[in-house]
């Protein structure tokens, strides 16, 4: 698996790519915070996930608290049928903010 970060202003892009499982979960995790407790916004592109396990989906979770608690807004992105899905089954999607 892969992450990017791209940083502008208070907005932060984390990019990844390939399999989000409790072995790479704690990769996106270190990613995510290491950015700055400036940065307000974040978009995490789930675009090139295909598979995500609920160490991955603690990961997110931690993140929404994380942001929320700095008063500001998180984004999924693009996440394929598979992944959405996992979203669904756990009534993460009622709590995350998907954009398909």
């Amino acid at each position: 698996m892969e992450v990017k970060v791209d940083v502008t202003d208070t907005k932060a892009t984390v990019t990844v790519d390939g399999k989000l499982t409790v072995q790479t979960a704690p990769d996106l995790e270190t990613a995510i915070n290491e950015i700055d407790p400036q940065v307000t916004n974040l978009d995490i592109d789930l675009a090139n996930v295909d598979y995500i396990s609920s160490a991955g989906l603690r990961v997110l979770v931690a993140a929404q608290k994380k942001v929320t608690a700095a008063a500001g807004n998180m984004r999924l992105l693009s996440p394929n049928d598979e992944v959405f899905e996992v979203f669904e089954m756990t009534g993460l999607s009622d709590i995350f903010t998907v954009e398909r």
